[in-house]
């Protein structure tokens, strides 16, 4: 199709000024729907919403007022403290996802004072004059006053997945337009092919796009780390309901006051929760982001840092990963391998070049891609450009991933006219109508001898014909010869590969290039290939059949973007986490699909808001750190949780034996809360702490099976030595309540805290793996600060009284046994793990249960999200 344009085009091809762009901003606000600013009252809310706090609060008041003050301010104090921890802590990891973001940028190209220049797609305004590419995410709703073969992709919108063919607007343009108007390119909906030159009537919140996201909402999907916090939480939930209603049953049957039951019932509820989990996650992940971003890898959503480490196969593209991405031409032949200029000339204009630059001799290399930029700039194409410069390009029909051509219809100085095609040999050759003996042998030297190959091809028009261009004149071409260029492996790839084979990672190339290219990279890296397979073979599968091939092949060539969705989806079904990694147009699809969608930060605008993950440097190595990192994660997190289901959880159902049976509470409901604060404010160093190596050579996922059965056996150990301790308390130290309280609070709080030493490691004996300074250091504080509470003004208080000395040499000796019987459990419920015993191995959910992606809309961005700021 020939270009069109409106003349309204012509009056505004000066753009705003920048002063009028900058009122305008002030007016309008910023081009997003939302903000990632960190908002301190939402997070102050989210602490305050758990029911067990609320009704303590409420049941502290009533006790206020019924005359049992102190108890009443004292679990007061405690639960501002405990909500002012979880604020804190979760507001600086708000506070980091919004530096992150901050980071992320998408930029287009806006005429500014009559000049072109690159803006951040949220300073746009309504009445910017915006330029659009082949590959872009339109930046808000456009007028559109210049096409070129613009083809726009709306399923975002519409639901639709044919591509819609769009038109410049006529002066008298409607300024209320419908969805199907073709005159209008809508924010959010991704550039497929051509080019165009719009105005923005439209930003932000009053987009289409935008009103339909706000519609939504802005919930994400919930990955398989948030299912797995959430299932844990629910059987939380359950053991603390079932356990408070045992007590509370029980001390009404004793008849104790009614507020002391409730209060001592709720401070067990409280007890056994881990409150802080998620800020230990929140934590977490926030030092986790920091730590990638200065190891070059963004994250959009922080939640995906855990999921990046449960990557057990990675697929990648090639060019610029496994490769140096920086392309030179090395030779230009004709049909008979002999050197020849020809197939440079025909190439030269059939470039990536925005359609509307007609005269060849504009073009420049900013406005191609490698390829193509690696083509104008090499020596070999000094004499054809000063050929080609007169000619000027009548019609375009550019390149796409299914016919995998470019052509274009050139015009001589003389009006002679001529279709010019370029493009992958086999589907160049499949259009010529005669192809010379041994031209495949030529190739194939060519391919196996790693050379990216693109072939040219022309057609002599008649006088006349070529005003517009469709697919079914790429026929009965003459073929003209071919271009080699080189990219040779990247240096840093075979190391990489190497690194990401130690962590379990089985890396699988996804290419459009040829299979004998593919090969020649992977053996000169040092990538096993089990198997090839082509795009080709693919297509003629379904998807059980797909399934088993994907699992044992290593190379797909010469796919298109469906098939590397396919792929992916295939490999998924398989029951494995799978990370694609892709920067073009044509793999956003595919990183959408996978489990973790990871891009660049030079890709298109469509790859990166596909993508969970950008990285700064395309690079496997820095990939490999943030899958270490995210591994790290998991296991300190999990570490929090087997400690809240071991001692945590031991320790409170203790307290509901002994409330049964002594005459007195067993501990009281602030000291309780104060035990469950000194614990929690020790367990806030854990996401700081060292990961043993050998749990970061392996994907570790969520098994609550393990997590019952771990509370099972060490839950009861807990419980003994506490049962041990009522034992010395009562019958050796004749202890009366408030010694019961002082000595149970010291033993139980060391317990507690001290055995993360224990279980953060699955080390024997745990003194072999080396805690973090930072760890020790709070255990220690919060176990010494119990100690000495008791010896203190506050000791009073809170119901306590000083421990006799020969008392504390025994908590001590009773706490050290403690932790000598949980090694030795630790070893054995380990070694049962390994031994593949019944429901001793995690088993893999399906892929629709393991990772839920639903999405307010396809793709998040600064084109859904403005940056805090």
């Amino acid at each position: 199709m020939a270009p069109t344009q409106s003349t309204q085009a012509i009056g505004r091809a000066r753009g705003l000024t920048s002063e009028e762009a900058a009122r305008r901003l002030a007016v309008v606000g910023p081009n997003a729907v939302r903000t990632h600013r960190a908002q301190w009252l939402p997070v102050l809310v989210a602490q305050l919403r758990s029911p067990l706090l609320v009704l303590l609060a409420g049941a502290a008041a009533v006790s206020f007022f019924l005359g049992e003050q102190t108890d009443a301010v004292i679990i007061g104090v405690i639960l501002v403290v405990s909500v002012g921890l979880g604020f804190t802590n979760e507001y600086r990891a708000a506070r980091a996802a919004e530096a992150l973001h901050s980071r992320i940028r998408h930029e287009a190209m806006v005429v500014r004072d009559g000049v072109p220049v690159r803006v951040d797609v949220v300073g746009l305004v309504p009445g910017d004059l915006v330029q659009l590419q082949r590959g872009q995410v339109v930046p808000a709703d456009l007028l559109l006053l210049s096409t070129a073969t613009l083809l726009c992709d709306e399923g975002i919108l519409t639901g639709e997945t044919a591509h819609v063919e769009k038109q410049a607007a006529s002066d008298g343009a409607a300024q209320v337009a419908e969805l199907d108007d073709p005159t209008r390119a809508w924010m959010g909906t991704v550039v497929v092919g051509g080019s165009g030159l719009g105005v923005v009537t439209a930003t932000g919140g009053r987009t289409e796009f935008g009103r339909l996201a706000l519609a939504l909402g802005s919930r994400h999907g919930e990955t398989e780390f948030q299912a797995g916090l959430r299932r844990f939480s629910g059987l939380l939930v359950i053991v603390a309901g079932a356990l408070t209603t045992c007590v509370f049953v029980a001390n009404m049957v004793l008849h104790r006051p009614l507020i002391d039951a409730l209060l001592f019932s709720l401070a067990i509820a409280v007890g056994i929760t881990p409150q802080l989990l998620p800020a230990i996650v929140s934590i977490s992940l926030a030092v986790g982001s920091r730590t990638l971003a200065r190891q070059r890898v963004l994250v959009k959503r922080l939640v995906c840092i855990e999921d990046l480490g449960d990557t057990e196969i990675l697929m990648t593209d090639k060019t610029g990963t496994l490769t140096e991405g920086r392309m030179e031409l090395m030779r230009s032949l004709g049909p008979d391998g002999a050197p020849s200029d020809e197939p440079v000339t025909i190439a030269l204009p059939c470039t990536s070049a925005p359609a509307s630059v007609l005269p060849v001799g504009e073009v420049t290399p900013a406005d191609l891609d490698v390829l193509d930029a690696a083509l104008w700039a090499s020596p070999l194409a000094r004499r054809p450009r000063s050929l080609v410069a007169p000619l000027r390009r009548v019609a375009v029909l550019p390149f796409d991933h299914d016919r995998q051509r470019a052509s274009v219809v050139v015009e001589h100085p003389d009006g002679r006219r001529e279709l010019w095609v370029k493009g992958a040999p086999e589907q160049v050759l499949a259009a010529c109508g005669f192809v010379p003996p041994g031209t495949r042998d030529l190739l194939d030297a060519e391919f196996s001898a790693g050379g990216r190959v693109v072939a040219a091809a022309r057609r002599v028009l008649g006088a006349g014909v070529g005003d517009e261009l469709d697919v079914r004149q790429e026929r009965d071409l003459d073929l003209v010869g071919f271009l080699v260029f080189s990219d040779p492996p990247k240096a840093s790839a075979r190391v990489a590969l190497v690194r990401l084979r130690s962590l379990g990672i089985d890396v699988k190339l996804i290419t459009g290039d040829n299979p004998l290219v593919a090969q020649r990279v992977c053996a000169e890296l040092g990538l096993e290939v089990r198997a090839v397979a082509t795009g080709a073979e693919l297509r003629g599968l379904d998807d059980s059949a797909l399934r088993d091939l994907v699992a044992g092949t290593t190379i797909f060539a010469r796919v298109t973007p469906e098939d590397k969705q396919r792929i992916v989806r295939a490999q998924r079904a398989s029951g494995f986490d799978v990370a694609f990694l892709g920067d073009g147009v044509n793999d956003a699809s595919a990183i959408h699909a996978a489990d973790i969608g990871i891009s660049v930060d030079t890709a298109t605008d469509v790859a990166k808001d596909a993508a969970d993950i950008v990285l700064l440097e395309k690079d496997l190595g820095v990939l490999a750190d943030g899958v270490v990192e995210g591994r790290r994660i998991f296991a300190n997190t999990i570490k929090y949780v087997l400690m809240g289901t071991s001692s945590n959880f031991g320790n409170m159902f203790s307290a509901a034996i002994a409330s049964a049976i002594l005459p007195f509470l067993p501990m009281l409901p602030p000291q309780i809360l104060l035990g469950n604060l000194l614990y929690d404010t020790s367990q806030l160093a854990i996401p700081g702490d060292t990961v043993d190596a050998e749990q970061l050579r392996r994907p570790s996922h969520w098994d609550l099976r393990l997590v019952r059965r771990w509370m099972v056996l060490f839950g009861p150990v807990s419980s003994a030595f506490d049962l041990g301790t009522f034992a010395v308390l009562l019958w050796v130290f004749h202890a009366d309540a408030a010694l019961f309280h002082a000595g149970w609070f010291v033993e139980s709080l060391a317990t507690q805290a001290l055995v993360i030493f224990v279980i953060r490691t699955r080390r024997s004996p745990f003194y072999r793996s080396r805690p973090s300074v930072g760890l020790v250091v709070a255990v220690l504080a919060a176990v010494l600060g119990g100690v000495a509470l008791p010896f203190t003004p506050l000791g009073p208080p809170l119901g306590f009284v000083p421990l006799p000395g020969s008392l504390l040499a025994v908590i001590v000796a009773m706490v050290a046994a403690y932790l000598v019987l949980v090694e030795v459990a630790k070893r054995r419920f380990f070694r049962l793990a390994r031994s593949g015993l019944p429901d001793s191995r995690p088993r893999r959910r399906p892929p629709h249960e393991r990772r839920v992606r639903r999405r307010a809309a396809r793709f998040s961005s600064p084109h859904l999200d403005a940056r805090g700021g």
